[in-house]
């Protein structure tokens, strides 16, 4: 039976109704983690610190996409509920035509000077070769991958979300074999790495942009259209809080990076980087079901429904509070096996990622309540509150303590840096829902 925005949500309809979004993260997740694997395995170690190394700036790129979509659908989405069909399909085709340009610009200046960026971010001898050759094939596929990024959000627009958890599955699967195909069947190496993503990403974008090109059944459409400066401002505004978000995000894993590489060398940037893989699978819980919940939140705080908002938080605590708890124990637990599956042929390195996981992942037991109050601020339409929420935890805190920790700590401080910015971040969470429950009459 389909469950409706409008009803009273049980824990039973609350763990229904979230699960697919869930589960769609985790395979996003899963994927990537092979990916690691693969490179790890059969390429080598210094070529997984190099993928870890040069990919944070890449997605820095990408957030471009994820600015555009989440601020143009939300344009778009009212601009049709204003009954203007057309002018929302002028929005849309705008919109998609400035991110092919951007993306084809971004292209060229990205391949001229990827060498000095992977220098600045301490890159050298073959692991500078290692990272300019997955760079350079990834520029390559950006225009597709910031359609990629930006389609997440306009599919949904289209009425279409199912479409996009499918396209999301078919990128999954072209990325999975390919790896499996070019680095460990051809040999290929970290251009095979390289050349897989770039087609999966491929996949994700230009799938859905022949669909909206196509005449189709979804409400969006590409046209012809002409430039609209006061719609892509505002398109640029509205998008602004994911993309900060995903910018301090890339430039905290920046600056993990090359402090690793000053305190443990090139193994420490592969500790990371397995670090990070693990992490998406743990927290990609923590994010599906913040995406998962926010409609609900939406509708009834539209509805002005306070006592289903009051249930919707409260339950939402206690699942996450539930969920946090299991998730840092299986961490703990699995740590050394998870550990081997990326670097067991090393005995020192696998001690130091070991390690490494066991500190990071008590940050699980926190994490999952910040990116649900950032959400949740969303879901109130008040991205300001969201973006202070995911500003000061990524960039001011974990910043200010990579930096700091390691001074007092040595390498240890490095891990221990996102556990301590997850508590303070937790406090200032704390402060803003406490500020805000009469606003917002869900307390």
């Amino acid at each position: 039976m389909k469950i409706q925005l409008s009803e009273h949500f049980t824990y039973k309809k609350l763990i229904k109704f979230t699960i697919p979004t869930i589960i769609m993260m985790i395979f996003t997740s899963i994927y990537s983690v092979v990916d690691g694997i693969f490179v790890s395995n059969c390429v080598g170690s210094d070529a997984f610190a190099a993928i870890n190394l040069i990919v944070p700036a890449l997605m820095i790129l990408g957030t471009i996409g994820f600015m555009v979509g989440t601020g143009g659908s939300a344009l778009v989405s009212k601009t049709i509920g204003e009954g203007k069909k057309e002018k929302a399909n002028e929005y849309f085709s705008m919109l998609n035509y400035f991110l092919v340009l951007v993306g084809f610009v971004l292209t060229i200046i990205g391949i001229i000077f990827i060498r000095p960026i992977a220098k600045l971010l301490g890159a050298e001898g073959e692991m500078l070769e290692y990272c300019i050759t997955y760079g350079r094939v990834l520029l390559i596929a950006l225009i597709p991958f910031l359609l990629q990024n930006s389609f997440q959000s306009f599919l949904v627009v289209a009425e279409k979300p199912q479409m996009g958890l499918k396209i999301s599955i078919m990128a999954g699967i072209t990325n999975m074999v390919l790896d499996f195909l070019f680095i460990y069947i051809l040999k290929m190496g970290i251009f095979g790495a390289a050349f897989a993503t770039a087609l999966s990403q491929v996949v994700g974008g230009i799938i859905p942009l022949i669909y909206f090109v196509r005449k189709n059944d979804s409400p969006l459409r590409i046209i012809k259209t002409k430039f609209d400066k006061n719609a892509l401002i505002q398109t640029c505004v509205n998008g602004s809080s994911e993309m900060l978000t995903n910018i301090s995000t890339s430039l905290v894993n920046m600056l993990y990076n090359m402090q690793l590489m000053k305190f443990a060398g090139s193994d420490g940037v592969v500790a990371y980087g397995v670090i990070m893989y693990i992490s998406f699978i743990f927290s990609g819980t923590y994010i599906g079901y913040s995406i998962g919940s926010a409609p609900i939140i939406s509708y009834h705080y539209g509805a002005e429904n306070t006592k289903e908002l009051k249930s919707l938080l409260k339950q939402s605590l206690i699942l996450l509070g539930v969920t946090s708890v299991v998730m840092t124990i299986l961490a703990e637990i699995l740590a050394k096996l998870l550990a081997s599956i990326f670097v067991s042929y090393d005995h020192n390195l696998l001690e130091m990622t070991t390690n490494a996981i066991r500190i990071f992942s008590i940050s699980f037991i926190i994490s999952g309540f910040n990116m649900f109050a950032s959400s949740f601020f969303t879901a109130l339409n008040n991205g300001l509150v969201s973006a202070i929420i995911s500003f000061v935890r990524t960039l001011v805190l974990q910043t200010s303590l990579i930096l700091i920790l390691p001074i007092l700590f040595g390498l240890n401080g490095i891990w221990f840096a996102v556990v301590v910015a997850e508590s303070l971040a937790l406090i200032v969470s704390s402060l803003l829902l406490f500020k805000n429950r009469k606003k917002y009459q869900y307390a």
